[in-house]
Parts: structure tokens; C-alpha cells; sequence
């Protein structure tokens, strides 16, 4: 992902679509009062667990794409969401990566209630960058993406295994979609390329929103959750999120500030966010939001993105059972539970 990036033209277009096709469900079905924010009992989120998690992702090595560690941890993610019970669909697709190699992109979606109608999708990104730009030292190298990578992955897995163990389930589809190709962006600070629309980030959510997993695919709303787990992290209401789905934001930060949260989702405008959202929302028209980390003030990333101090050090299980148990509370409001 990459900040300071002018999306409103390419969200225009769509927003509109989205106006036309999805006013009743924003007015009518999100809308929510402070009064009933917290209305259902969902499960604990385990933070340990997700933390393991992390850790698990870490231990294979930078997630590069083609690389046996990238592999390993595809196919790790995919039994984590078998043994959740989730019907796993996976893609493969062709990217270039930013050295300019071919290289192989693998997007995975794990399905919990596939034949319910009414779905919401939670993704992430998988694979880590192939270079340090922000680092002062071995620049050429990738970074073990504990945070930017891991994360999001980690939360996205423990809430698949929390709705699996519990006795009351979701009464809604959700789809469990974990993006490949996301970090592979143009260097910081060199020149902008044209590998896709998106200076090479983004290949996996732009080959999904062009070709999902079942045709015709479409979802009453999408939460991205990207760099999850640093300590201190700040999520602010990303610009983009703000403009597609208002209501779905401060469903969740209301919901955030009301089990404690609101030291982490920080009820605050944020910067333009160029992030696995945007695709979503330009060419499958779902208005998707970013849980993302952003520093007050200056809305960079956290201090070690894209750096090798993107590691184990990097993550607290406080801000884990944050963001975890925000969006599990999120998920089981949605439409009741059975």
C-alpha cells in the first residue's frame, strides 16, 4: 500500500454506480445508533492465538512471491481455513513483481455460509515486500512483514477459527479473502512504472475485482484490515472509506470506542490510501473500507514500514484483540446469529 495517492477521480465514477445501486442498504440497513451499539453476544477474541499466528508467518521467511516461504505460507493459510470449516477457492494469476520479473500470484478465499445471500467480505494482504525502501541498509532485500502482511492475515484467520468453535454462527456469508501481490509497488522514492493502475501494487484485489472467484460476485460491504498489529497503532477513517461507505466506518469505530477501543480507532479524518480497497471498489462496485494504521498528523504508516524492523518486535497482542474483537463484534451484528 502507499500514501499521499490522489484517488477521487478513480472513485468517482464508481461511487456514483454504487449511489445508484446501493441506496436503500446504506440508509436503511448499516445506519446505526450510539444508543444500541453493542445489540449481540459475539465470542472472545483470542489474541494469543493471533499473535501465534504472526509469529507462524514470520518463522517461513519473507512471503515473496515465488519463493518456497511464500509457498509454504500459501499453503499453510489455506488449512488454517479448512480446519475452520471454510470452503477455500483459490486463484492463480501472472504478476510482475517490482524487479520486473514474471512472477506467479496466488489469491486465496476461504467461505463460511457459502449459500447465504446476503455476504460480507474481510481481506488482507499476504505476501510481504521484496525490498527494504525505507530502510537505510540492505535496501535490496525483502522485509519480514510482520506487521505490513502478517497482521491482517493473523486476525482474518483467528476470526475464522473463533465463528468455527463458537456455538452461535453469523447468520450471513462471509468471505475470507486474502490477497496476493499487494506490496509490490514502485520503489518510494524512483519512478512511477506501468505495470498496472496502481504503480504495481495492488495485482492480487485488482485481478480479483476483475475476475472474483464466482461469477457475478457482488457483497453488501467489505472491511480491509492491513497493518493490525503494531503497538500504539492509530486507525484513522481513511479517505476513500469515508467517501464509498461512511456509515460502515462509524459502525465500526462506534463499535471500537465502545468496547474500550478508542485510543486505537481514533475518531479522526484520515489521508488518501492507495490499498486493496480500491480495486474492490472501482471494478466489483463494493463499497469497501481500510482498517489501516496511520500516524496523527503526518498519516504515514507506522515506523517500520517497509523496513527490517517490520518484525516480531513490532507486534502487540493489545492491538491484535483490538482490532479482532472490534470486527468480530462488527460480523455478528451484521444480521443476527443462529
Amino acid at each position: 500500500m502507499k500514501s499521499s495517492i490522489k484517488i477521487s477521480a478513480l472513485l468517482f465514477s464508481a461511487f456514483l454506480l454504487m449511489q445508484c445501486k446501493n441506496t436503500t442498504n446504506e440508509s436503511s440497513e448499516i445506519t446505526q445508533s450510539k444508543q444500541e451499539v453493542i445489540t449481540v453476544k459475539a465470542p472472545a477474541f483470542d489474541a494469543a492465538g493471533a499473535y501465534s499466528k504472526v509469529k507462524t508467518q514470520v518463522d517461513f521467511g519473507p512471503r515473496v512471491p515465488n519463493t518456497s516461504a511464500h509457498t509454504a505460507c500459501g499453503d499453510w493459510i489455506v488449512n488454517q481455513l479448512k480446519e475452520s470449516g471454510l470452503e477455500v477457492t483459490e486463484q492463480n494469476f501472472e504478476g510482475v513483481s517490482v524487479k520486473f520479473k514474471s512472477v506467479p500470484g496466488r489469491n486465496i478465499i476461504g467461505s463460511y455460509n457459502p449459500s447465504a445471500s446476503k455476504r460480507i467480505v474481510l481481506a488482507a494482504h499476504w505476501d510481504t515486500r521484496e525490498i527494504a525502501d525505507q530502510d537505510d541498509e540492505r535496501m535490496n532485500e525483502p522485509i519480514p512483514g510482520a506487521n505490513d502482511g502478517g497482521s491482517g492475515v493473523a486476525v482474518l484467520l483467528q476470526m475464522a477459527e473463533e465463528i468455527s468453535k463458537s456455538e452461535t454462527k453469523p447468520n450471513i456469508g462471509i468471505d475470507f479473502i486474502f490477497f496476493d501481490l499487494e506490496d509490490g509497488g514502485d520503489p518510494a522514492n524512483g519512478p512511477s512504472s506501468s505495470r498496472n493502475d496502481y504503480g504495481g501494487y495492488l495485482m492480487g484485489s485488482e485481478h480479483w475485482a476483475k475476475n472474483p472467484h464466482k461469477e457475478g460476485y457482488s457483497a453488501f460491504y467489505g472491511i480491509l484490515v492491513d497493518m493490525v498489529g503494531a503497538k500504539g497503532a492509530t486507525f484513522m477513517k481513511d479517505k476513500a472509506s469515508m467517501q464509498v461507505a461512511p456509515s460502515v466506518v462509524n459502525k465500526i469505530w462506534n463499535i471500537a470506542s465502545a468496547k474500550g477501543y478508542s485510543g486505537y480507532f481514533i475518531s479522526q479524518n484520515g489521508g488518501d490510501i492507495l490499498d486493496d480497497h480500491i480495486p474492490v471498489i472501482i471494478h466489483r462496485k463494493i463499497p469497501m473500507i481500510d482498517i489501516i494504521d496511520q500516524k496523527m498528523g503526518d498519516q504515514t504508516f507506522f515506523d517500520h514500514w517497509h523496513t527490517h524492523d517490520d518484525n516480531m518486535e513490532a507486534i502487540d497482542e493489545n492491538t491484535l484483540k483490538a482490532v479482532g474483537e472490534t470486527m468480530l463484534q462488527t460480523v455478528y451484528q451484521e444480521n443476527g446469529v443462529i
